[in-house]
């Protein structure tokens, strides 16, 4: 299937941003400069936007990297009039603490949130079918072995987390005839669940979970949402599915519950610390299966984030509508 195929799911519309809210256009920057221009410097003339090196006249950042966010302060300290940035992912963590006063003189965040949705909601689904159906032992076998495995279907499944990866995963959760609980940090409905409850009340929700996939932002509030404790209080039958960041989950935790079978199994894309140092426990557990945070590849993204920044370059320059707006002051 070619990954032209995706889109965005996205749990908020996009915002019209009007009056002193909306970011004066102007040239855009695309940083860091790299020896051979960056693909999205094309994407933003296709869309109209005009690509210049950055400067006094630069009014907005098309930021692609990840790692570096020393640049990008700079950028936005030395030339105070720049009023857009666009970031290259869903998940802002990196950047947050260090861009929040930019956001506190009025300076219009963008993120990919959304964009990336169905692939990471798709991986979510393998996750736990792989953490359900066993496979961390079946693919390390050497010989038949014994029956196990449990199903998804009728399951409990407790998303946390309410944006477009947690509702697109509640629509594959369809055909299973799940009953599914989001948790999530303000109070209001979230299309496709059973019922929504605000964070505080995750611990009614964990003992009658058959999965728990995360799914929410990395934040201060959400290190080490699921402890020692919060494991303590799963089913034995229940698999963990994490998806969002690492720092979610208490490692040394997780490692200590799947070796006291206090759960049935883990999924995980992404760990704490990241990589995960080779011979870590959890390679080896026959509870555990990992991937190495390639929920969504750069031939799936690709197109995906290409139509983000297109989207938010029209909205910069003509409509006025952003799509995807992070705020660094919250953490997502």
């Amino acid at each position: 299937m070619p990954a032209t195929t995706h889109r965005a799911v996205l749990a908020e519309p996009p915002a019209l941003l009007t009056g002193d809210a909306r970011p004066e256009p102007g040239p855009i920057a695309v940083l860091p400069v790299r020896e051979r221009e960056e693909p999205q410097a094309q994407v933003v003339r296709d869309a109209g936007g005009d690509v210049r090196p950055l400067g006094d006249d630069t009014r907005g950042i098309v930021y692609t990297s990840y790692r570096d966010v020393d640049t990008l302060v700079e950028a936005l300290e030395r030339h105070p009039r720049i009023r857009w940035v666009q970031l290259p992912f869903a998940g802002i963590d990196v950047y947050a603490k260090r861009l929040a006063p930019h956001a506190e003189r009025g300076v219009v965040f963008t993120s990919s949130k959304g964009a990336f949705a169905q692939p990471v909601a798709e991986h979510a689904l393998m996750l736990a079918l792989a953490a359900l159906r066993v496979l961390p032992v079946r693919l390390r076998a050497d010989e038949w072995g014994r029956h196990a495995g449990r199903s998804l279907y009728g399951a409990n499944v407790v998303v946390v987390g309410a944006g477009g990866i947690a509702i697109e995963f509640l629509r594959l959760l369809e055909p299973f005839g799940c009953t599914t609980t989001v948790v999530r940090r303000r109070a209001g409905e979230v299309p496709g669940a059973d019922r929504t409850l605000t964070i505080d009340r995750l611990d009614e929700a964990l003992p009658e979970a058959d999965v728990v996939m995360l799914a929410a932002a990395a934040t201060d509030e959400t290190r080490h949402l699921i402890d020692a404790e919060r494991l303590r209080a799963m089913k034995p039958t229940a698999v963990l599915v994490n998806i969002a960041r690492g720092p979610l989950v208490d490692t040394e935790a997780l490692v200590a519950a799947l070796e006291a079978e206090e759960i049935f199994g883990a999924g995980l894309d992404v760990t704490d610390p990241e990589p995960l140092p080779a011979g870590h426990p959890l390679f080896s557990s026959p509870r555990c299966i990992i991937t190495p945070h390639s929920a969504d590849t750069p031939e799936m993204t690709r197109p995906l984030s290409a139509a983000r920044i297109a989207d938010n370059v029209r909205g910069f320059l003509t409509t006025g509508e952003f799509t995807g707006i992070a705020d660094p002051r919250v953490g997502y």
